[in-house]
């Protein structure tokens, strides 16, 4: 299985790609990962909230469409949403498990923008996970879902990294 996260934007501060690039350098013992980076919108201050989520919307929507997530059969998208369903680290483990033998070759898990996501990503892609109820800047849950993944697949293997 690969498990994707994308993200609208790069990552503007060093310290959050330097935890993201040591869980990923961990990560490659377990999993087919990766971060696939979808482009800032271009004179994203001079639009509104609204706007900019839209603008990023079709971004995403381009994205999937032209990496082919068909989302039928054999890829399953997971916004990364405040409002989403929460998880216990040991619960985030078993969710993964689950998905591993339901034979899903891909798990995307979308970030989206400073503002979150558009209605209509929210209308297409039901499936959505919180990271906390507490609100977290959009780059810094991606360090912050790395480490949850990598912690799921220590969890997975019994290995001691998971302290309960």
């Amino acid at each position: 299985m690969n498990i994707k996260l994308v993200v609208v934007g790069k990552t503007i501060k060093g310290f959050v790609d330097d935890g993201i690039n040591e869980y990923i350098k961990r990560l490659k013992h377990y999993i087919n990962f990766s971060i696939e980076v979808i482009g800032d919108v271009k004179n994203a201050k001079k639009l509104t909230p609204t706007q900019l989520k839209i603008l990023e919307a079709n971004n995403i929507l381009n994205y999937l469409d032209k990496n082919q997530v068909n989302t039928q059969n054999s890829a399953i998208v997971t916004l990364l949403d405040e409002n989403g369903r929460e998880f216990k680290s040991t619960e985030f483990a078993s969710y993964l498990q689950k998905q591993m033998n339901s034979g899903i070759k891909t798990l995307v898990f979308i970030v989206g923008g400073a503002y979150g996501f558009a209605d209509m990503i929210k209308d297409r892609f039901k499936n959505t996970v919180s990271i906390s109820q507490m609100t977290f800047s959009h780059q810094m849950i991606r360090l912050l879902f790395v480490e949850q993944l990598y912690r799921a697949f220590t969890i997975i293997k019994g290995e001691p990294y998971h302290n309960e």
